[in-house]
């Protein structure tokens, strides 16, 4: 990532010659794909600035502020065998204004802590995904979020629970939509989990959530995402699907 930012060439002997599967739909696949990319950058290259990143077996996931083709905020996932790169997917979004509690895409807490509740907290993420906004059981939602602290950097939604709420409820009664049909990934590092969702946004645009969550003693207490609409299929560089 840091490459983007000094030009050393050194990384891309990190990516599997042999195998390099892309999710990036903008991106065609393979290693030639990535270079592809890299030629077409503009005068000054792109910049990666990570803010934050963590380990879950062979996966590697980021959340960073990008110039990448104008000012972006990122998540990035990389799958690993044998010390390759071998697999990629993201999801970016121009960088927005703040949101209505004074809070950015990227600010907020970095630490890494409680090593040993990885996958408890990855259990309450799955539960409130699949229970909350897959299944709509609005009644459960303090089952997974602190009612007391819950801090938001979605560049839409006030911080709290009654931020949460009322988000929901404006989109419901604009005829908006804010729909998650499908949980494919969750991934996480002690008190940090990012899952990966597809599902409808707006006015029903097919869309790919990437959710950050940081929690404490088992509830959530912190979220930044990047909703970003998937390109229709005849618009696709590669065939591998975005999830």
């Amino acid at each position: 990532m840091n490459s983007f930012n000094t030009g050393d060439q050194t990384p891309i002997s990190y990516i599997n010659p042999n195998t390099y599967i892309q999710h990036n739909l903008e991106v065609a696949d393979g290693l030639q794909g990535f270079s592809e990319v890299m030629q077409h950058a503009p005068e000054g290259g792109f910049k990666a600035n990570v803010l934050r990143a963590f380990q879950d077996g062979d996966y590697v996931f980021t959340h960073t502020e990008y110039d990448f083709f104008g000012p972006k905020a990122g998540f990035d996932i990389f799958r690993f065998e044998d010390g390759f790169i071998v697999e990629h997917w993201d999801n970016l979004l121009p960088i927005q204004k703040t949101n209505p509690s004074g809070r950015t895409q990227f600010d907020g807490a970095t630490t890494l802590t409680d090593l040993d509740k990885t996958e408890a907290n990855k259990a309450v993420v799955k539960g409130f995904i699949e229970n909350v906004l897959l299944n709509h059981e609005m009644d459960k939602v303090t089952n997974y979020i602190n009612t007391t602290t819950y801090i938001q950097h979605n560049p839409a939604v006030a911080d709290g629970l009654d931020g949460f709420v009322a988000a929901m409820k404006y989109f419901a009664e604009n005829g908006l939509v804010m729909q998650y049909d499908e949980l494919h990934m969750v991934l996480g590092q002690g008190n940090y989990v990012l899952s990966v969702s597809e599902g409808k946004f707006g006015k029903g645009d097919h869309t790919a959530y990437y959710d950050l969550f940081r929690l404490e003693n088992g509830l959530i207490v912190e979220h930044w995402d990047v909703i970003a609409t998937i390109p229709a299929k005849s618009e696709w560089k590669n065939e591998n699907g975005k999830f």
